[in-house]
């Protein structure tokens, strides 16, 4: 390994005109680093396969080229021009022998990067001894390294533990495993020791690389400032989340049935869950501390990666458009299952009606305290009655004396989150309920026709609120249902009488 080095902090910072060449801009590191790179001003180029995919999710000044990494023909146009390339690419997805796509993807990179002139590659890989017996995953990431730099391209090599975000694939296993079973029968292998890095810091460490001055290729070995086991970090997200968690530990999971079990739980894992649990049982710990003198990044415990990752989520949610997380699967199967964002449960829907949005958005905004929900208005009071009883506010709040709606106020048993006239009502509920609950009304249209949405969408803590949501499901589809067409018949007799 050589790890020699002209400075240990960058003093002479690289123009952002020159052109980066992001692969992997659709995956979860590489769909974060896009838009940093995109907010630092730097000029972009992303290779995708399927272009259109990627086209909604970047800046207008980002260029997007069609390639693969496995088609070496489709590299060297898209190389061309190319300064500083990030290579974000790995296989463990795939169906076939993942460690040779790994390889042949590596070659094909490393030889078109040369003839194209890069003058460096900034790739991603993973933490582990290579001395160790590693895993074929691990042993494939750290591979993929070695053939990148014997493409005669400098190359900084990152190696992380598992990545702390929303969406990363092992803090999701993380979170299904806290979530849905408050009851854990673990394997020995929750023991073995991790650095685990938020993806902000790791982000960081990506950006700042573009700025080191570096005489050959470096590895440097990266990750937060907590040495922690896997079952830490599951008590960790558990406290976080005000989850109640018990753990029993029992010799006999392998990591092969400790896979099969996972498939069980979730069928997200069927196909990597070895692959990753594989890799699971080797630690995954910094033996190198040269990447603290390098750069400037210091990274953040445990806990506060959990607990930002959390928020981060939090405030994604609040700025997307709710209605979107719908693009990905059918009106009816989101209705029954409930679509996910994060965590969360999602229900929604829509009706049409023939009037503008000014009229459409009326019966919205009266909606509950005496004017009450449009459709099964005695369920409400029943649910409010149950709110008292269990110490929250039931019904008794009403709504604003004015009529007018401000961000803030309260409505019965919800509170205000956003308020747009004549086109978003969000409301957050205050009721007691095992998580968060909100109610979203959204108008679009135009003088003629407009379409209501309705959105009901819940945060669910531990397997409990997971029941709650799925046992009041019937329920759900009468008083959403009934809600929707009411706010469209109250709308159309509006409309009539003016």
């Amino acid at each position: 390994m050589n790890n020699s080095i002209t400075s240990d902090k960058p003093d002479i910072p690289i123009n952002n005109e020159k052109l980066i060449l992001l692969t992997g801009a659709t995956g979860y590191v590489g769909g974060r680093l896009l838009k940093e790179l995109e907010k630092n001003g730097h000029r972009i180029r992303c290779l995708a396969r399927r272009p259109d995919y990627l086209r909604s999710r970047t800046d207008a000044g980002t260029e997007i080229v069609k390639g693969d990494v496995l088609d070496l023909d489709s590299l060297k146009p898209a190389l061309q021009g190319v300064d500083i390339a990030y290579y974000m690419v790995h296989s463990m997805g795939s169906k076939g022998a993942f460690e040779k796509d790994d390889r042949i993807a590596a070659s094909n990179f490393g030889e078109s990067a040369r003839e194209a002139g890069v003058e460096r590659i900034i790739y991603l890989g993973g933490l582990g001894d290579d001395e160790d017996n590693l895993s074929p995953h691990l042993r494939s990431r750290q591979e993929v390294g070695k053939i990148l730099r014997e493409s005669g391209v400098p190359v900084i090599e990152f190696r992380a533990s598992i990545i702390i975000g929303s969406g990363s694939l092992s803090f999701e296993m993380i979170r299904i495993l806290v979530e849905r079973l408050p009851v854990m029968i673990t394997p020995r292998w929750v023991s073995i020791s991790a650095q685990p890095i938020a993806i902000e810091d790791l982000i960081r460490y990506l950006i700042e690389a573009l700025d080191l001055t570096v005489s050959s290729d470096r590895i440097f070995e990266i990750g937060g400032s907590d040495i922690v086991s896997y079952e830490k970090i599951m008590r960790i997200y558990a406290k976080c989340r005000n989850i109640r968690i018990r753990m029993v530990r029992v010799p006999v999971l392998t990591p092969g049935l400790s896979s099969l079990w996972l498939g069980l739980v979730t069928p997200l894992y069927a196909r990597i869950g070895r692959k990753l649990i594989e890799s699971i049982v080797h630690p995954t710990i910094i033996r190198d501390n040269s990447a603290i003198e390098a750069f400037k990044v210091k990274p953040m415990s445990i806990e506060d990666a959990v607990r930002h990752a959390l928020a981060n989520e939090d405030e994604e949610f609040a700025a997307t458009r709710w209605s979107d997380a719908l693009s990905s699967t059918g009106e009816r199967t989101a209705r029954f299952f409930g679509i996910k964002f994060g965590a969360r449960l999602i229900d929604s829907r829509t009706i049409k009606v023939d009037l503008s949005p000014e009229y459409a958005f009326i019966p919205i905004q009266l909606i509950g305290g005496e004017n009450g929900w449009y459709a099964w208005n005695w369920l409400w009071k029943i649910r409010g009655l149950l709110d008292m009883i269990a110490g929250g506010v039931g019904m008794r709040r009403g709504r604003p004396d004015s009529g007018i709606l401000r961000n803030g106020d309260p409505i019965d048993f919800w509170r205000i989150e956003k308020f747009e006239q004549d086109h978003l009502l969000r409301l957050s509920a205050e009721m007691k309920v095992p998580g968060r609950a909100w109610l979203e009304f959204e108008v679009n249209g135009d003088k003629n026709s407009s379409t209501i949405r309705q959105t009901a969408i819940f945060d669910p803590v531990g397997l409990f609120g997971r029941l709650y949501w799925y046992a009041l499901y019937p329920v759900h589809q009468l008083v959403f249902s009934g809600m929707l067409k009411g706010i469209a018949e109250s709308a159309k007799k509006v409309s009539s009488s003016r």
